[in-house]
């Protein structure tokens, strides 16, 4: 089974996903042409955000190397990115088994309405199997890894539920959706306190200024497209050792910020295809559900948050937290990580977030700089367990995306910066069978108010 999912997992997210929702949309009765081209569509958006993060991490990742260079940054946590992260989780025994295994927990969570979310975002699966892999690989034990993923799922889908409306207020044509996807999920509690104490302090409403206000204020200075000029020169520039190299790079410079700019004008772009192919196969899947499904009323079909990560305001505060993040990493004491690879899935931080700040930038920005600041941590803490499952799949796969390099620890933003990440593997690997008991307990707690909200929201419905 390991062997068979590595090999489909291998394919990449740009041939497996139009595969599967070819499939999945012939199965609630869509025409193969249609399902196929919604699932044609999804892969296609997936090339794109895989050309445009790899346009980022590419351009970015020399300058910030010879800044890193330039200041002798000593920084042990190598960063792999979130590739690496993927083809740990899916290439073991967890990760072998985790869709089937979600999908059966998805099913029963439905029948005892513990929760209204159907999750079809199968490809970000291996976040549950990554947390799942570590704790496995950690413990020596595969029941443990898998105590740990579906406990993470459980959450993740109750997160989700809560989530659910706000989101589909805050975000255009997203009626029905919601995003079950961990990384996404953890920062929601962070976001909901931060933003609740920011609101206290007195005059602090007046700094409501979302993206479309940036433009309004700032003009040409709060489009993304020329945020990311002046942050890829910017970056461009301190990569220079002195005055002469400065005025012999101005091309490298200006090059950079183009490439910067480009990927804060083409993400957006790029996410109308999704939206555009995964519309016909929720809308579809939703229907069926309703036909078929008792107690159906209010489901939310479960999609990737690749759908919206074009919101000007996760572009803005992303880009703007590239450089502050750099920083943080290097000032930081008892820090080892430098995020370079995974500064792409820094987008990937605020879909949930923005429906509570609704859309602020200076409060999502806030959020952001707390929430990677613990991250930082977080991933540096997980490494040696992260190093440990990575050079174990390198040995039977020889998968140079998770081949670290010698005198280094591994590490990812994604999803090893996450919360749920952390403390669930903490309480299940580190307290054992307190901590885990714990877990279950919370999670219960979780499942059983989240049943008497959807009781609550499916009788308001009806009446």
């Amino acid at each position: 089974m390991e062997q068979v999912f590595g090999y489909i997992i291998g394919l990449g997210a740009a041939v497996m996903m139009p595969i599967i929702f070819t499939i999945l949309g012939l199965c609630i009765g869509i025409k193969f042409s249609k399902a196929l081209k919604s699932g044609l569509l999804v892969g296609v958006g997936f090339v794109g955000l895989s050309v445009v993060t790899a346009l980022l991490t590419s351009s970015l990742g020399p300058a910030l190397s010879q800044v890193v260079e330039i200041y002798g940054l000593q920084l042990k946590v190598f960063d792999m990115g979130w590739p690496a992260a993927a083809a740990v989780a899916y290439n073991t025994s967890v990760g072998a088994f985790i869709i089937p295994v979600c999908l059966g927990v998805n099913l029963l969570m439905l029948l005892t309405k513990t929760t209204r979310t159907v999750n079809i975002d199968l490809w970000n699966y291996w976040h549950f199997a990554f947390i799942g892999a570590v704790v496995y690989f950690a413990s020596d034990n595969i029941w443990w890894g898998f105590f740990a993923a579906i406990i993470c799922y459980i959450i993740t889908l109750i997160m989700a539920d809560y989530t659910a409306d706000k989101f589909q207020g805050f975000y255009d044509k997203m009626e029905g959706i919601s995003i079950p996807q961990p990384f996404c999920a953890g920062f929601v509690p962070f976001a909901v306190v931060i933003n609740k104490a920011l609101d206290k302090i007195p005059g602090f409403d007046k700094l409501n200024i979302d993206a479309e206000g940036m433009k309004k204020k700032f003009g040409l200075l709060g489009e993304p497209l020329f945020l990311g000029i002046l942050v890829g020169c910017g970056i461009g520039a301190l990569s220079c050792k002195n005055g002469q190299e400065l005025v012999d790079k101005i091309p490298y410079i200006l090059g950079l910020g183009i490439k910067m700019g480009a990927v804060m004008e083409l993400i957006p772009r790029i996410t109308a295809l999704f939206i555009e192919g995964l519309k016909p196969i929720s809308d579809a899947t939703r229907e069926l559900i309703a036909k078929k499904f008792k107690g159906a009323v209010g489901l939310n079909i479960g999609m990737s948050p690749a759908l919206v990560i074009g919101h000007p305001a996760t572009l803005v505060v992303s880009l703007l937290l590239i450089p502050v993040t750099i920083l943080l990493a290097v000032i930081l004491p008892g820090n080892q990580f430098l995020p370079l690879a995974s500064l792409a899935g820094m987008f990937y931080l605020f879909p949930l977030v923005l429906p509570i700040t609704k859309g602020n930038v200076i409060k999502t920005f806030i959020i952001g700089l707390v929430v990677l600041t613990i991250g930082l941590y977080f991933v540096t803490n997980l490494a040696p367990y992260f190093t440990q499952a990575a050079h174990d799949v390198y040995e039977k796969t020889q998968d140079a995306a998770v081949n670290i390099p010698a005198g280094f620890e591994g590490g990812a933003l994604d999803f090893a910066s996450s919360p749920f990440a952390w403390v669930i593997f903490h309480l299940t690997y580190s307290l054992k069978w307190i901590g885990s008991g714990i877990l279950a307990l919370c999670t219960l707690f979780l499942m059983i108010m989240n049943r008497r909200a959807i009781i609550k929201y499916q009788k308001s419905i009806k009446n």
